[in-house]
């Protein structure tokens, strides 16, 4: 069974050597995702607003895939405050409130200071 190699275009793929998001038969696995507007290379500086484009970034690279978010089994949340959390539980609830898949929020720091959060999902079709 072949993967399929989702791209986004966003210079860090190249660079870092890495795929979007990787479709293998039933299952997407998305890559970790920061707040990037990748359209404008913009990072928002509050983790509500970055949350939002992970979140915009990730449903696009699902539908490529053929998948929904609905698909999402688990998530792992990559913060790099504590002190942050509250201003993000919200915009978690409005992505995943009723899909609740398996999560993990850990504490630490990203490559760049501007990030603030990073998230990555796996989806399964079955």
């Amino acid at each position: 069974m072949n993967a399929r190699l989702i791209s986004s275009g966003s210079p860090f793929e190249k660079t870092f050597g890495y795929s979007r998001a990787v479709v293998k038969g039933n299952w997407c696995f998305v890559a970790g995702v920061t707040g990037y507007d990748y359209a404008t290379m913009v990072m928002p500086a509050g983790i509500a607003d970055q949350a939002r484009n992970c979140f915009a970034t990730i449903r696009w690279a699902l539908t490529e895939g053929g998948f929904a978010l609905e698909d999402v089994v688990r998530v792992q949340y990559t913060v790099t405050d504590t002190a942050l959390i509250d201003d993000l539980v919200p915009v978690l609830g409005e992505n995943f409130g009723d899909i609740r898949p398996a999560a993990t929020m850990v504490v630490a720091s990203l490559i760049r200071p501007e990030m603030k959060i990073e998230i990555e999902v796996t989806a399964f079709k079955g």
